[in-house]
């Protein structure tokens, strides 16, 4: 199945900037997340959604991506079939250190491939740590025949073509001479062994395709995009050989009112003109509860309180700070009271006329007293 373009899956333009990107990804994320879309194929458009983010938010992948349509880093590199007689960088390893890459003898039995996946976490369970479980399509070990590959009855016996290396070396005649090279055995299909009576159930393969719910355990303060590993959770080996890893990618989605930079918290907070002059402590809602933020006199709007301690955990220890960006707010309707209080204090502060260069706060500090 055809690639979904990954600009046209977050509604952006291809020379979008950065931000415009990340702002995409957050407002598509909120639309499809599962936990609030229960509509038809919405998990699979948000794990698509996330994969566009990936690459797209990468510099590097993206890059890559609008070269070759693809973030896959094998793309457009050497090794490519080229036809004819030219051989790639594995045939030069061969002629130069008689094996594939680095002189290394190649392994009958393949390891398992990684594998990818992701999973969206709220900031809250971000900040508190949390299990969640992930469903993972993979190659497992047959049950059937538990990884050799063979019937009940069946033997595997080493491949008299390769001799259980998984390879055969041919020569070919070049300009500089003799050349020798490595390519997979086609008797054994690159696995060093034949076996007469393969298991019906994976093929000989010696591994089945097992749809799997697997719990992993997300530790708190994790940031956005980090990539944990799962040993031994990927693909499983071909007839016994090691499995490879699970990786998971975490992403926590954005939250309603609070911005995350690094391991500090940002949050908007309003306060009356009074508290603006005379200073106090207002509480705030954070990740764990309210936080006690006290401030000064003579605020503005757009001052900030910085609360140490009080922003997300670190994941080697400590915390990040809490910070408060304070938006000082009039009144829109007054009783008859708070007016003439108002009125008050307009006569008192004066209206800054001539000769008076004072300004309002430094009138409202001498009328309060400070």
């Amino acid at each position: 199945m055809a690639q979904q373009d990954y600009y046209e899956l977050l509604g952006v333009a291809r020379e979008a900037s950065a931000d415009e990107i990340k702002r995409a990804f957050r407002r598509r994320a909120r639309e499809t997340h599962p936990d609030v879309n229960d509509g038809v194929g919405a998990e699979e458009t948000f794990k698509s959604i996330n994969e566009a983010y990936e690459v797209l938010s990468d510099p590097e992948k993206r890059a890559r991506y609008d070269r070759f349509g693809t973030a896959d880093p094998r793309a457009g590199g050497y090794g490519q079939d080229m036809g004819g007689d030219f051989f790639g960088m594995d045939d030069l390893f061969s002629v130069f250190f008689g094996g594939v890459r680095g002189g290394a003898a190649a392994r009958p039995n393949p390891d398992g491939r990684d594998l990818r996946t992701q999973v969206a976490v709220t900031l809250e369970d971000a900040g508190a740590g949390v299990e969640k479980d992930v469903v993972v399509t993979r190659l497992t070990t047959c049950a059937t025949c538990a990884g050799s590959g063979a019937a009940e009855g069946g033997s595997v016996r080493t491949c008299p073509t390769c001799h259980g290396t998984g390879q055969q070396r041919t020569q070919r005649r070049t300009i500089l001479g003799v050349m020798e090279s490595t390519t997979p055995c086609q008797t054994c299909g690159a696995t060093g062994s034949i076996i007469d009576k393969p298991c019906p159930a994976c093929g000989g393969q010696g591994r089945t395709n097992e749809t799997e719910t697997i719990r992993v355990t997300i530790p708190a303060g994790v940031p956005d995009g980090y990539t944990m590993r799962v040993p031994g959770r990927g693909e499983a080996g071909v007839r016994g050989a090691h499995s490879g890893d699970l990786l998971v990618t975490v992403r926590v989605l954005p939250h309603e009112f609070l911005h995350r930079e690094g391991h500090d918290l940002h949050v908007m907070a309003g306060i009356n003109i009074a508290q603006a002059g005379l200073g106090g402590t207002i509480h705030v809602p954070g990740l764990a509860g309210d936080v006690e933020v006290p401030f000064g006199g003579g605020v503005h709007t757009g001052d900030v309180v910085r609360v140490k301690g009080k922003g997300m955990p670190r994941m080697d220890g400590g915390h990040g700070d809490f910070i408060v960006h304070l938006d000082v707010l009039a009144p829109k309707k007054l009783t008859k009271r708070q007016r003439e209080l108002l009125e008050e204090l307009g006569e008192t502060m004066g209206t800054g006329g001539k000769g008076d260069e004072r300004t309002p706060l430094s009138k409202l500090r001498d009328w309060l007293g400070a």
